[in-house]
Parts: C-alpha cells; structure tokens; sequence
C-alpha cells in the first residue's frame, strides 16, 4: 500500500515537472502558431492564468490577423474567469470596438458590463464604479434590446439601483444621526435637503414613509430653535411637512407622533405671531418716538439738517 502511494506521488511529481518544463519551452518559444495553439488548448482546459501568459506573447503578432479576433475574445473571458473583472471590462470594450459585426461582438458589449457590475462595490462604499456599471448596461441595453440578455441586463440595473438607494438612505440618516449632538447647526438644514431629495429620487422606495416623518421631526426642530426673523418661515414649513405626511400616509405608523408634531407646530406659530405683533408695534412706538425726537431741537425750533460733503482730497 505504501510502495503504491509512493508510485502515485512519484508520477504526480514528474507529470508536474514535465508540465512545468513544457510551458517553460513554450514561453520561450519564438513560434507563434505554437503559441497561438497552445494558448487556446490551455484556454479550452480552463487554465487561464497560461493562456493570459500564452496571449500576452502571440497577440502582437497576430494583429490584424483573422486569428486575432479569436484570440481576443478567450483573452478576454481569461481575465473574467481570473476575477480580473476591471481588466476583462476593458477587453471585451476593446473587443467590441474593433470588431463591432462580429457574432461574439453582442456577448462582448454584455460582457463588458456584466464585469463592471461584479465588480461594483456594496452600498457603503463609493459607487463610482457602479454608476460605471450602469452606464454600461444602459448602453448594451440601448444597442441590442432585443437581446436574450436583456432581462438580465434589466435585473443587474435594478440590483444597482438598489445599491444607489441604500447609499441615500445611509447618507440621509447619518445627517439625522448629526442632529442629535452637541452642535446640530446646519445638520437640521442638510436634513431636509437630503430627505427631500431622496424621495424625489426614489419615489417608491420603503424608507419614504419613515424619511418623511423624519422630516417633520427636523423641521419642527430647526423651526423652534431658529431665530427670530427666520422663525416664522419655518415654522410654515414644519406645518406643510405634517400635512403631507398626513395626507400621504393616514394609516402610517407615525401618524400618532406627526399628529404631536403639527399640534406644537401650531402652538409655537401662534405664540410666535403674538410675540411679532408685541413686538412690530413697540418697535414701530419706538421709531415714531425718534423721529419726533428728530423734529424738534433742544430749544424747541426744527432741526435744520445739512448737508454733508465728501472731500475728495
């Protein structure tokens, strides 16, 4: 049994080394219809890393060639069965673009954007290279809508867009997340702008509803720590949020809480117009006080006002 597995080994060792040695020759190989064989049998074999070493070599050569389409193709699908998917995205674009009324040129364009999109990140990360991906599908969507991959196609736009969606909510929460600190500043102002731009830019996603109350939540914030000459208009808007919820969602979960909401928006409004019409008419008081302190001098004849002139000098 032992003298059996030492055969086994000892075969398995001098195959490996005749494989090995045989590749060697063949990368020093100045035979280019060797190489162009040989890299498409180890192409056929799934060994890819040699096939990319194989085309590496005979491709210059073979430029302008017929062999060369074929060549390109494999060395392209040699860099996506390795997970190079960037590399093989470049290929199978490089490959379209020379030959465009070729049958593969189809799958090529496809393949082009299927390896872009294996290679777009999770939501968390930077979506470059997603927003990449879509632009590609789009355009091999545009360009063979009648393709068997359409659906596919489709499916991976939609599964990025999902990525897309993700990263808003993420984003727009992370800004009410700021809200709750020390110094809310300008948060309570970056919340509302990214809620409401996320529902225009997601109109049927499953965080409106929550985003939209949180928006009545901030802006009823913002509005009562505003100040005075900013507060009114606030406060407004406060009001407008809680009733758009209202009418959007009446049977929502938050209603309850919007409901508190508009009650205190509605509160503060009132007292704050109180407290504006104390005080437009002590201010007004105060002016006319002035300006009948202007009219007269201390010696009770009018003031005779006069001119003032710049010195240019």
């Amino acid at each position: 049994m032992k003298k059996s597995l030492f055969y086994i080994f000892t075969l398995s060792l001098i195959l490996s080394i005749s494989a090995c040695g045989k590749f060697y020759k063949l990368e020093k190989s100045t035979n280019w219809e060797e190489l162009y064989d040989a890299a498409n049998s180890y192409y056929e074999k799934g060994e890819y890393n040699k096939a990319i070493i194989l085309y590496d070599r005979v491709l210059p050569v073979i430029r302008g060639s017929e062999r060369a389409e074929l060549a390109d193709f494999n060395y392209a699908y040699s860099h996506f069965r390795t997970k190079r998917y960037i590399e093989a995205a470049g290929y199978f674009n490089t490959f379209y673009q020379t030959y465009s009324r070729s049958p593969m040129a189809e799958e090529a364009m496809f393949m082009n954007a299927y390896s872009l999109y294996l290679d777009a990140p999770d939501f968390n990360l930077d979506q470059k290279s997603s927003r990449d991906a879509v632009n590609a599908i789009q355009i091999f969507i545009n360009k063979f809508p009648e393709s068997d991959s359409y659906e596919r196609a489709m499916g991976m736009i939609d599964d990025l867009q999902r990525r897309f969606e993700e990263k808003a909510y993420q984003e727009s929460m992370m800004y009410y997340r700021l809200t709750e600190g020390l110094f809310p500043g300008e948060f309570y102002k970056a919340c509302i702008i990214n809620f409401q731009n996320f529902a225009k830019n997601y109109p049927d996603s499953k965080h409106n509803e929550e985003l939209s109350f949180r928006l009545v939540e901030v802006a009823y914030n913002y509005a009562e720590r505003s100040v005075f000459d900013k507060k009114e208009d606030r406060l407004k808007d406060s009001a407008r949020f809680a009733e758009q919820f209202k009418r959007k969602y009446p049977q929502s979960k938050y209603l309850g809480q919007v409901e508190t909401y508009a009650i205190k928006t509605t509160k503060e409004y009132d007292n704050f117009i109180v407290m504006k019409k104390d005080y437009e008419e002590r201010l007004a008081k105060l002016k006319a006080e002035q300006e009948a302190n202007k009219a007269i001098s201390p010696e009770g004849e009018a003031v005779r006002t006069i001119p003032i002139t710049e010195n240019n000098n």
